[in-house]
């Protein structure tokens, strides 16, 4: 075999190894620390992109080549489309509605008319508030939020925060508790009256982003495991920004808890929820909404909200009979 087809089919191989160990990564949860937790949420790109070091492989001649090239394609490929759910389930035997959304208002920059044009147009039962200030907050009750969502329950960001630390929910139904789940930034929970149905608790979440440090890494997994499980005696929902995606073995645990991701359940797990304003990519579904499993998805929406980074998630749900 002569000199140079030997190096390009090494190289070839070369090529295919980040691929590979992208793969390998991904497929067993074994991502950890910092860069490896901020880079795993770019695997639906590595999944388009392994057509190339495919292709180098067959330019090259290169049988090993190809077949890693193949395998990790596969790989990242299958990763990516396992989330991709089915539809709505039937929701026989099942009486009352709740239609909840959660929406990012971009450290408190979002006004607050496309913040009630959601609530209004999509006829919100609760309302899941992330990245609030007291300006934004003045902002919606100025609005008249609490018109439409009468019982609220905002915590203000603790010294020494951001003050977009703060978190909120808005809500009509009848506000019979009102906590907060442990974190980087506020998470209020609030405990829900439901004509005919068992108390629905819901927390809106929000986990310090991964994505600039190892230090921030270890906040979001502390965040993420802090998540409370579901309870027997009600019926939880936890709604936020959780600064992760499917491709992350930290937020995958927080499903293996008992979780379902309402997306997903209806077909739109695959769908972006946040990319940068002044960019068209990378486009990241990090917002989700996890229901307990009693809990029936009925559909699923991502509704653009005029100055955030982040599209409202919008579910409806429909809870079990009491």
């Amino acid at each position: 075999m002569a000199a140079p087809v030997r190096v390009r089919r090494r190289t070839a191989v070369a090529v295919a190894l980040p691929w590979v160990g992208w793969a390998v990564v991904r497929v067993t949860g074994t991502e950890r620390g910092f860069p490896l937790v901020p880079a795993i949420s770019f695997t639906p790109y590595a999944a388009v992109t392994a057509v190339l070091p495919l292709a180098a492989a067959v330019l090259a001649g290169s049988v090993p080549a190809a077949a890693l090239s193949a395998g990790a394609g596969a790989a990242l490929a299958g990763a990516v489309l396992s989330r991709a759910g089915g539809s709505p389930a039937p929701a026989e035997g099942r009486t009352r509605r709740v239609r909840v959304a959660t929406v990012s208002l971009r450290k408190g920059l979002v006004e607050a008319r496309p913040v009630l044009d959601l609530v209004r147009r999509h006829d919100v039962d609760v309302l899941s508030v992330q990245e609030l200030t007291p300006r934004a907050e003045a902002a919606l009750r100025a609005a008249g939020i609490d018109e439409v969502l009468p019982h609220a329950h905002v915590i203000p960001a603790r010294p020494g925060s951001v003050p977009a630390g703060s978190g909120a929910v808005w809500t009509r139904l009848i506000v019979l508790d009102r906590g907060a789940e442990p974190g980087t930034f506020e998470q209020p929970t609030v405990r829900l009256a439901v004509d005919g149905a068992p108390d629905l608790v819901l927390t809106a979440v929000h986990t310090t982003p991964p994505a600039t440090s190892p230090a921030a890494v270890r906040a979001w997994t502390g965040d993420l495991a802090a998540l409370p499980d579901p309870e027997a005696g009600v019926l939880r929902v936890l709604a936020g920004d959780y600064n992760a995606t499917f491709d992350h073995a930290a937020f995958r645990a927080v499903l293996r808890r008992g979780y379902v991701d309402a997306a997903r359940v209806a077909g739109g797990a695959l769908a972006w929820t946040w990319h940068p304003l002044r960019l068209r990519v990378p486009r990241l579904a990090v917002d989700h909404v996890l229901v307990d499993p009693r809990i029936t998805v009925a559909d699923v929406g991502l509704v653009a909200v005029h100055g955030s980074d982040h599209r409202a998630v919008v579910a409806d749900l429909v809870l079990p009979a009491r």
